[in-house]
This record gives structure tokens, sequence and C-alpha cells, in this order.
């Protein structure tokens, strides 16, 4: 975001040999506070804002041929989701609901599923895009989340009221539904987080009563 406020649709890379910043093309899309991931060759870009509002917007960016594709868009336009990537699918995960249509920000429920193998293959094809009838167990925004040993878990966040929250849970894919996991010691929200070893999901910092300083790590089992 500029100093204007306006959402920017800058790229660029750091040449770490050259030791210079070199730019790449533009996002289709300008905006702020969008999520993105490495996955292969390719970055992918989800969400974001512009102005205070969500959008759905979905773009992939290809390293190899330093080129953007379109990707169908997000189902439902939510601010503060989360996305998690797995070996073939990508998890759409609550949010908050606003925009100029809405009365007030509602906190979702909503599980979106991508499918990787489908998605931007053919304009032809059915949408990659579906909507999950195994919702989270809480209502949830800007909450961290990853993938451990072969589930997808969510921890923590903003709910209803709005209250900081603490709970925990996990989706099995071979169930087919979401379960409780242990609370996280200190409710919080607006966390960093990162996956260590596919089994450890480490949440650093956020909001609580006020800012916090907590490092606290889930570790799940195969079992």
């Amino acid at each position: 975001m500029g100093a204007d406020l306006r959402p920017h649709n800058y790229l660029q890379h750091y040449d770490m040999l050259k030791d210079i910043w070199v730019s790449l093309a533009a996002m289709p899309t300008a905006r702020y506070a969008a999520t993105s991931f490495l996955r292969g060759t390719k970055i992918y870009v989800l969400g974001g804002r512009q102005s205070k509002y969500a959008i759905n917007a979905f773009e992939v960016f290809d390293t190899e041929t330093r080129s953007w594709t379109r990707f169908p868009s997000i189902p439902n336009k939510r601010a503060f989701s989360s996305f998690v990537p797995t070996e073939d699918k990508l998890f759409s995960l609550g949010g908050l609901r606003q925009g100029r249509l809405y009365r007030q920000p509602k906190f979702m429920r909503t599980v979106d599923v991508f499918d990787f193998e489908q998605g931007g293959v053919s304009q032809f094809c059915p949408c990659p895009w579906m909507e999950r009838s195994s919702y989270l167990k809480k209502r949830r925004a800007d909450f961290v989340a990853g993938y451990l040993k072969g589930r997808v878990v969510v921890a923590g966040g903003l709910g209803n009221q709005p209250t900081v929250l603490e709970s925990a849970e996990a989706f099995h894919p071979e169930k087919n539904k979401w379960e409780s996991l242990p609370p996280m010691p200190t409710p919080r929200c607006a966390c960093s987080s990162i996956v260590l070893r596919g089994c450890l999901l480490l949440a650093v910092g956020g909001v609580s009563q006020g800012l916090s300083s907590a490092v606290e790590a889930l570790c799940l089992s195969d079992s």
C-alpha cells in the first residue's frame, strides 16, 4: 500500500549475486494483505483487500515463464481468512464477511476447497472450487493455520462479539470432519506462524488483551 493508501501491484525479486532488486510482471490485481505461498515453481496469491473491502482474486505467477495466470476466484469474499495447501488441495478457511451489502461484519465457518489438478487447466472444466459441508467448529478470523501430519489445523483468532479465541481444531480428510484439539495456552489473534518438519505448528506474537510476546507450539502425532 502506498502513502496515498491505494494498493500496489508491484512484483519484485532480490538478486543476491548483484545485490539489486529487479522488477517483474505486475500483479493483475492490485491489493494489500493478500496471502501467498510457493508450490513447485509457482507463487500462488489469494484474496487481500482494496480500500477496506475484501476481494476474491486468485492469481498465480510462474517463476519459469515469469508470467501471471488468473485462476477461478475464491467463491466467498472474506477478509482475514486463512489458506492452507495440502498435497493436492487448497483450503480456504473462515474469515470475516464484510462489504457494502452487509450491515455488520460476520465471522464465518465456511470451508472452500480448491483442487490443484483441475484448477487452471481449462475454461471448460468444472469449477475446481467446492464448498465442504463440514464447516469449522468455531467461527473465526485472523487465526493461524497449517498442514500437520495429514491434517488441516486452525488455532486462535478472533470470534464473534468479537472475542480473542484460544480454541484449536483439526480436519481429518479420511473422516471428513473437524475435531477439537487442546486449546492455545495464550488466547490471541494476528499471530505469525510457521510449520516445522511437518509436525509442529509454531505461533508467534499477536494480540491478546494487548500486544503478545508469546511463542507456543502445537505438535501432532501420527495417531
